[in-house]
């Protein structure tokens, strides 16, 4: 079963200040930009990833309710259906074709 974790706006900040150190912290990448600066990009990147992810997960909710079984949240069938139909709609939402 999908776990679903809301990030609140602290989460986020506190997420790109990791990775920015992560960056910060490989000598293989070198940064012609202000730290902060990069940081707001890496918040910006996150919440427009976790949008498309609630908006996924909305469409994919919304195909399995339209089948005419009724198909229980939670069951093997259920889980079946959401991973195969997430996958096809991240795909088509990202514009990944493979």
């Amino acid at each position: 079963m999908e776990l679903q974790v809301r990030l609140g706006r602290e989460k986020i900040n506190h997420l790109s200040k990791l990775i920015l150190r992560g960056f910060l912290e490989d000598d293989r990448l070198e940064f012609y930009c202000d730290e902060n600066d990069l940081r707001l990009d890496i918040v910006n990147i996150l919440r427009n990833e976790l949008e498309i992810e609630g908006e996924i997960d909305e469409s994919v909710r919304r195909i399995i309710e339209s089948y005419s079984k009724d198909i229980r949240e939670g069951t093997d069938e259920w889980e079946i259906l959401y991973n195969k139909h997430y996958h096809e709609e991240g795909k088509k939402r990202r514009g990944i074709s493979a």
